[in-house]
């Protein structure tokens, strides 16, 4: 029997436990380093990053951002990961990362001239997203350059297939994957079978939290932020790109 969990958190720690790169950890799947940069390079040119910044990069996933902030010689570059399994990783690699959710960062008042926040409050339970905003204005220094990303302006629905036994996910994972994927799947089920725990498949694409641009744009001003620009992403084409401001 199969059983299917949303809970991101346990995404990304399984994520992170097995991980062999630590691209692993920007989520967006292998053999994607080239678009996780060519993302981060927009992103550096969108908020204007420059020497003396102080950079937060909330969600930094494979830390692509810090390690580009290093050539921009800014002050200090610091990136939060969901979880402690995450944190550890990227730490073997020399960057500055803590464990932070978005509705209680572990950063001082008033600290980050950059914020950065891509691809991350589309997980982020909608009754979080006013904290989330609220926390991301507190740490923003005034005059602030706040780059919320990928804030998807429909509703999604999770595209992940569903599977009724094991054969058939293994089945489907061999198609699509090959033998790597196909073997290290048959491994952690032989572990599941041998320790009696519950075949859990944990896919991390649920989408929590989508909002019309007027509406994400007016929550984000009753935190605090003042709009800049917003505009469409490139892909998924379902998504938006927002500079904020903190207003003064």
């Amino acid at each position: 029997m199969i059983s299917h969990s949303d809970d991101y958190l346990e995404y990304c720690r399984e994520t992170a436990k097995h991980a062999r790169d630590p691209h692993d950890l920007a989520l967006r799947g292998r053999n994607k380093k080239e678009i996780t940069k060519l993302i981060h390079e927009r992103i550096v040119e969108a908020v204007g990053l420059r020497s003396g910044d102080d950079l937060v990069d909330i969600g930094c996933g494979d830390g692509t951002l810090l390690r580009m902030a290093q050539d921009f010689r800014v002050s200090s570059a610091l990136g939060l990961l969901a979880t402690e399994e995450e944190v550890a990783v990227l730490r073997r690699f020399g960057l500055h990362v803590k464990q932070g959710l978005t509705d209680n960062l572990p950063v001082a008042d008033e600290s980050a001239s950059v914020i950065v926040c891509n691809s991350v409050l589309l997980v982020v339970p909608r009754e979080k997203i006013p904290a989330s905003l609220r926390e991301i204005h507190r740490i923003a220094k005034p005059d602030a350059r706040i780059f919320l990303g990928e804030i998807p302006f429909v509703e999604i629905h999770d595209p992940s297939p569903q599977f009724a036994s094991r054969e058939e996910m293994l089945s489907h994972l061999y198609r699509k994957h090959g033998l790597r994927t196909w073997f290290g799947m048959l491994r952690r089920m032989a572990y599941w079978q041998i320790t009696g725990k519950p075949t859990v498949i944990r896919n991390g694409t649920a989408v929590s939290f989508h909002a019309a641009p007027e509406q994400f744009v007016d929550m984000a001003q009753t935190a605090g932020l003042r709009l800049v620009r917003y505009w469409q992403h490139d892909y998924p084409e379902t998504r938006n790109n927002y500079l904020f401001e903190k207003a003064s």
